[in-house]
């Protein structure tokens, strides 16, 4: 039996792949028709949360993911087994600048969150730096949360040496 927190995030991986989806279709997907209740409960609990919105219509309305949900759905898919590191490298690092101010600490924390989860580390400060192909995934996090100014993504293939050896220790490649 599938637990709620099972469902919630079904729900967010279905919600972050389309814009918004209507009600009566996400109810009925295969995935989730098992249990009409336990997904009634998790739609609400996401509702309350802040996850997600509703948009009523005449047809009955729509549902999508809200700013904080969409950072969820981005954590979730970094937290699932199925996701693979390629830890083949391809002779670049991806370097992603951060610089959201104080107000803003939560979201701030949790781009950090996802940046360590994935393969990410603080280079200096508000520079992080991996050898690992994700930032498509952060390309589409900057868009997602409006970041155009506060998240920059570099890829190179080029550091100092001195650098350069450090991460190569960091991330276990030899030299």
């Amino acid at each position: 039996m599938s637990s709620k927190n099972d469902f919630s995030k079904k729900i967010l991986k279905i919600l972050a792949e389309k814009t918004a989806i209507s009600l009566p279709e996400l109810k009925t997907r295969q995935d989730l028709v098992e249990n009409k209740y336990a997904v009634t409960r998790s739609l609400k609990g996401l509702e309350e949360a802040g996850m997600i919105e509703h948009l009523p219509t005449s047809q009955g309305g729509f549902t999508r993911l809200t700013k904080e949900g969409k950072k969820k759905a981005h954590s979730i898919k970094l937290d699932n087994d199925t996701t693979l590191l390629n830890t083949t490298w391809d002779g670049s690092w991806r370097i992603i600048m951060l610089d959201l101010p104080e107000e803003r600490k939560a979201e701030r924390e949790s781009l950090r969150y996802l940046l360590k989860k994935a393969g990410f580390v603080c280079l200096k400060n508000s520079a992080w730096i991996s050898p690992y192909t994700f930032e498509l995934m952060f390309y589409n996090i900057k868009k997602d949360l409006n970041l155009s100014t506060e998240l920059v993504i570099l890829v190179t293939n080029s550091v100092d040496e001195i650098t350069e050896k450090e991460l190569y220790k960091t991330f276990g490649f030899e030299k």
